[in-house]
């Protein structure tokens, strides 16, 4: 069935529609400075496609909460939902086709980030099954898919981009259109933005956005000085869903209105003001006074400080010891108790969930109190270590010939899938079951199931292993060249325990 949304006029006077069917299949992308009416553009798509087609917005500003009122989006909050509750949200969503505006308003830069990734994620990880067609509208895209490292955290903006990439590379097959609008294409991920086959760009004055715009369109660097001379809500248009050569057009009204509209001029009061000076500097009433304020004493440092800045007493007999090279008795206490302190870290459920930084603070508080501080491992011995503790592998066994083979074979892979190909080669040495979804997802640090059976699918397309299944649905993973073989394993395990 062919949907033919109307977005305006085109400069000839015509209809200018839009293919709804064939956007679905090829995305979109929005370019214009602000205030070239890039959200009146999307508020026209959102109402003209409500009654045909499932929506999701990612609404930084709060702009498009409006939508709900007439059109029966529900409007969710970020700032009252946690991460986890935005990714159920999601999935729930999409299980009963309800369309949404996720509310980013209130939360700082890394919030929204982190917030707006989890909601993807949602959406991204739900089950064939309910793969229905569903239009992804992000405004300001480059806050979620920024070029480059801003002022966010790394692990902030590793999310987010990788949110944004799924929706873009990836979405199409799970039913996900992504429609993503930016003020500026030289902040916008270009991995993001080259995935999108239909364009329209507005006004632009940077020479840098004005080259881009027209290396997207097709036009010859000469022709973009044409974006200047936009005028608001006017729109250069391409794409298969649009027009096959570059065509003018100018975006329809809408029936809704953004909660906070453009500003527009006021006339001054007619009467001026007698005594300006003693009404605007007139001393505050006494209950209004503010104390001074003195900056606050420095805190005393907690525990956690003292203990990382604290030095062991060394004594006399110790320091001549250290002097020394430490002995094989030595060497594997030493081992046996970082091992120890390992397994306490890895005890805490949430402890897969946690960046590598907290983990190590925590783990050079612990070495700390065990007194062995100064010979702490540093932050790379640091994630080797995690790696082959979270696979059960100990210091000691990881110094076998065999590991180290596994452990070269591994290093094929980026760095956080290294782990999970350790751990199922130590299930397929020891005859173990295949490790089940759900603990492969939690040594990878995340809650998605779906994406540790990607792991596996992506490990299988490097050679490294093979995958199988018995005549009761059990996976059986093997390692290429090794001939090692895990004992077959429900890959549902957790759920039917949990149950």
């Amino acid at each position: 069935m062919t949907v033919a949304i109307e977005m305006g006029r085109t400069t000839a006077g015509a209809p200018a529609t839009l293919d709804l069917e064939e956007l679905l299949a090829t995305r979109l992308l929005v370019q214009g400075n602000s205030g070239s009416g890039k959200s009146h553009l999307l508020r026209r798509l959102l109402e003209q496609s409500a009654p045909w087609v499932q929506q999701a917005v990612i609404d930084p500003e709060g702009d498009f909460v409006t939508l709900g009122e007439r059109f029966g989006h529900l409007v969710i909050d970020a700032e009252a939902q946690s991460e986890h509750g935005l990714q159920l949200a999601g999935e729930r969503a999409r299980l009963h086709r309800v369309s949404t505006v996720l509310n980013l308003e209130g939360l700082d830069a890394e919030g929204q980030m982190r917030h707006a990734a989890a909601f993807l994620g949602g959406l991204f990880e739900v089950g064939r099954d309910h793969w229905y067609p569903m239009l992804v509208v992000v405004d300001e895209a480059q806050l979620f898919a920024p070029a480059v490292a801003g002022e966010v955290s790394d692990e902030a903006r590793k999310v987010s981009l990788g949110a944004m990439t799924n929706l873009m590379c990836r979405g199409r097959k799970r039913g996900l259109a992504g429609v993503i609008a930016t003020q500026r294409l030289a902040k916008l991920a270009k991995n993001v933005a080259a995935e999108a086959s239909n364009f329209l760009m507005g006004r632009t004055f940077l020479d840098i956005d004005m080259a881009r715009a027209a290396d997207l369109l097709g036009m010859e660097r000469r022709q973009a000085e044409a974006f200047r001379d936009l005028e608001r809500g006017h729109f250069i248009a391409l794409g298969p869903a649009l027009s096959r050569r570059p065509l003018g057009l100018t975006i329809g009204g809408t029936e809704t209105e953004a909660r906070n509209p453009s500003p527009r001029l006021m006339p001054m009061p007619g009467a001026a003001l007698e005594d300006a000076r003693a009404v605007i500097l007139a001393a505050p009433p006494a209950e209004a006074r503010h104390p001074v304020r003195r900056p606050p004493p420095p805190p005393a440092p907690d525990l956690l400080s003292q203990l990382m800045a604290a030095k062991p007493a060394v004594t006399q007999a110790e320091a001549e010891a250290t002097a020394e090279a430490p002995s094989p008795a030595q060497l594997a206490e030493r081992r046996a108790r970082l091992d120890g302190i390992l397994r306490q870290i890895l005890a805490d459920p949430e402890a897969g969930f946690r960046a590598i930084g907290v983990l190590y603070q925590d783990f050079l508080v612990r070495c700390r109190i065990e007194g062995i501080g100064a010979a702490a491992p540093d932050l790379t011995a640091f994630r080797r270590m995690l790696t082959h503790a979270r696979a059960g592998i100990g210091a000691e066994a990881s110094e076998d010939a065999s590991w180290q083979e596994v452990a070269a074979r591994g290093a094929a892979l980026p760095e956080d899938m290294q782990g999970i190909f350790l751990m199922l080669a130590r299930a397929a040495r020891d005859k173990l079951p295949c490790p089940s979804d759900g603990a492969l997802a939690r040594a990878y640090g995340t809650r998605s199931l779906g994406r540790a059976r990607r792991l596996l699918a992506y490990m299988e397309e490097q050679g490294l292993i093979v995958c199988q299944k018995d005549g009761a649905g059990r996976r059986i993973v093997t390692l290429v060249e090794l001939a090692w073989a895990t004992a077959p394993g429900h890959p549902g395990a957790d759920e039917a325990m949990a149950s």
